[in-house]
């Protein structure tokens, strides 16, 4: 029977956030359905013209998701009995822009959304541009850890590690972002300079991922 030892190693590295990245979300009701249509592409092509005037690429403005439900409220009726009533045609458009980390530039932006006509609420994440390169980088420092760890337990047996067997490893999305501000509406005055007074130092992001490797024993 062949003899194996099975190791989880982590890594573990904290990242400077080098980019921003702006969530926005515009919703509206209205009584006919093709009506809620038309208002979200409006209101869609407003916030590019927004995004155009705080200086970034209206290209750039994406759609993370985007529906249209029949939206109903809740009342009494005249023996207070509780009803349900049609109310109209939800839209709710979820966008977002990713732009270097820079405070006069999300000034700029969120000034331009506080004036903008379309009511939004918005989350800003930190994140970095080159994702792959940290995703790399922390599986090299698990794979360091699980060896690690596997000679420590080797030795103390009175064995030495043989062949590499299998490296086992989840491959799943690994979120690299913070998140000092969320679920905000804006309200900044109109008489405003043309940006908005911010100063933000978002920490640096604590990032980790396993992977487990098992090895022969000899």
């Amino acid at each position: 029977m062949e003899r194996t030892i099975r190791v989880k190693g982590k890594g573990k590295i904290s990242v400077k956030p080098d980019t921003i990245r702006l969530n926005i979300e515009a919703e509206g009701t209205y009584k006919e359905y093709f009506l809620s249509v038309k208002k979200s592409t409006e209101h869609t092509n407003l916030l590019r013209e927004t995004i155009s005037k705080a200086g970034l690429d209206p290209q750039n403005l994406k759609t993370s998701h985007f529906s249209i439900d029949t939206d109903y409220e809740s009342y009494h009726d005249k023996d207070g009995k509780y009803q349900s009533r049609f109310i109209g045609y939800t839209y709710t458009h979820n966008l977002y822009i990713q732009f270097p980390n820079d405070n006069e530039q999300l000034s700029k932006v969120l000034y331009q959304l506080a004036n903008n006509e379309v009511n939004v609420e918005f989350s800003i994440k930190y994140t970095v541009k080159d994702v792959d390169a940290v995703k790399n980088e922390l599986l090299g420092k698990a794979v360091e850890d699980s060896k690690t760890k596997a000679e420590v337990l080797a030795k103390a047996a009175g064995v030495s590690l043989g062949e590499i067997k299998t490296i086992d490893y989840s491959w799943g999305e690994l979120e690299i972002y913070s998140e000092p501000m969320h679920g905000m509406r804006l309200d900044i005055p109109k008489e405003s300079s043309g940006a908005y007074d911010i100063d933000i130092e978002a920490d640096d992001i604590d990032v980790e991922d396993t992977v487990t490797i098992v090895w022969e024993i000899k």
